[in-house]
């Protein structure tokens, strides 16, 4: 229930989303360009809102056992995503410092000194010879363990119109919607931001998943969804695929990807079903919550409207069904190799060793991922949300997984600590 629901990040170099800066989109695949230094202009460091303690490879959990597939490919990825020069807004999620990359890239972009992908153990000597493990720390300048969390990117069924069994909308951002960037205006506000209407001359609160859906003006439908409680789910998520089983285009599948929210903190409807006395905390899993639902169909809208955050979508098509949704790092995810972190503890697109177990196991889980999304309730240092794929295995795992963890930020050798911009 912690899934991203992320915006994509805000870069000052390509706004991509209605209504707020974004990260321009990259492609999934590609030869990787990598630009001169002299294109990457230096700007001012962010400061972070713990630390690093530098590390060895030894000191990773389970390093040598992780068999790196899929690495290669990530890693590729992630130099995209870091080889796009950053203007220094406060504004956006802190980004690794693209100057500290550019060799390191430039290197894995050149084919005569680049690995194979598939050669793990080439791969591995790869990132051994030019990264160097730093531990994450705290704000309290203590190594952090915090609490790994897991998402997907579900699969529904729906209906580009409402009828028959398609009754339970996804919308794009309504035209209303203003998003006001506070640091414009109070440079000691810098990185907050509001989300409203106008209501004659005043900024009042844009209105609840509640008023959204009861109101006469709603925002455009995108599809109509064949269960609430899966609409539900794919806004938590904070994207996800539609299999349009009715109506035109039957037959055809399309990806809804994250364009804003009504600026709404997120409520609990675990919280509301424990409080109700109808399932225990601990038990307030996806799947639980699910047939709960199917055994009160009458109390499905009071449960949902507990959550007054409503998330709005964008239609994106599917060019490469195996590369996930963009993150907030503006690069397509990889299935178990992509994370959501929080950004001022560890900046986007940094390689990360994250060190925890299976969903509801003791089962070690240790393996080099890429810190390339955000999420509202992933907060704190070494907080992390796992990306488990697409569909309905991958949201199995993703609904047991509240396990505890600890990271390394893997950094260029040449480049001392970690650095954010």
């Amino acid at each position: 229930m912690a899934g991203c629901a992320s915006p994509p990040a805000p870069d000052d170099t390509a706004p991509s989303v209605p209504g707020m800066p974004g990260a321009k989109p990259l492609p999934a695949e590609g030869p990787l360009t990598v630009p001169p230094l002299s294109r990457l202009p230096d700007t001012t460091p962010r400061k972070l809102a713990g630390g690093f303690t530098q590390a060895t490879w030894r000191d990773l959990p389970g390093w040598d056992a992780d068999n790196l597939e899929q690495v290669w490919e990530g890693f590729l990825r992630n130099c995209r995503g870091l080889m796009r020069p950053t203007g220094g807004s406060l504004t956006a999620p802190a980004r690794a410092a693209p100057r500290d990359w550019q060799p390191v890239c430039a290197i894995a972009a050149d084919p005569a000194r680049a690995p194979a992908a598939g050669d793990t153990a080439a791969v591995r000597q790869f990132l051994q010879t030019y990264l160097q493990p730093w531990r994450v720390l705290g704000a309290d300048g203590k190594p952090a363990a915090n609490t790994v969390t897991g998402y997907y990117e579900p699969l529904v069924r729906g209906s580009r119109e409402q009828g028959g069994k398609y009754q339970w909308p996804l919308y794009a951002v309504p035209k209303d919607l203003l998003v006001i960037d506070l640091g414009g205006l109070y440079p000691e506000l810098a990185g907050k931001r509001v989300r409203g209407k106008l209501q004659g001359r005043r900024v009042v609160p844009y209105d609840t998943r509640e008023q959204i859906n009861a109101g006469a003006e709603k925002p455009a439908v995108l599809a109509w969804i064949d269960d609430p409680v899966d609409a539900f789910f794919l806004q938590i998520q904070g994207s996800g695929r539609v299999a349009l089983t009715g109506g035109p285009g039957a037959g055809d599948t399309i990806r809804l990807a994250y364009a804003d929210h009504n600026g709404h903190p997120y409520g609990s409807v675990g919280k509301w079903l424990a409080d109700k006395g109808e399932l225990p905390l601990a038990q307030t899993s996806m799947q639980n919550i699910r047939l709960w639902a199917q055994r009160n169909p009458g109390r499905v809208n009071e449960m949902l409207n507990v959550n007054p955050a409503m998330v709005f979508f964008s239609e994106e098509a599917i060019t490469d069904p195996s590369a996930g949704p963009r993150g907030a790092y503006g690069v397509p995810l990889t299935e178990a190799r992509s994370v959501a972190v929080d950004a001022s503890f560890v900046p986007l697109g940094t390689p990360v060793f994250l060190a925890t177990t299976r969903p509801a196991s003791q089962t070690a889980m240790n393996r080099l991922v890429f810190a390339q999304d955000t999420g509202a309730a992933i907060k704190g240092a070494a907080r992390t949300d796992f990306y488990w794929g697409y569909g309905d295995a991958a949201g199995e795992q993703a609904g047991r997984m509240k396990q505890r963890g600890q990271m390394w930020v893997l950094w260029p050798k040449a480049a001392g600590q970690p650095k954010a911009r």
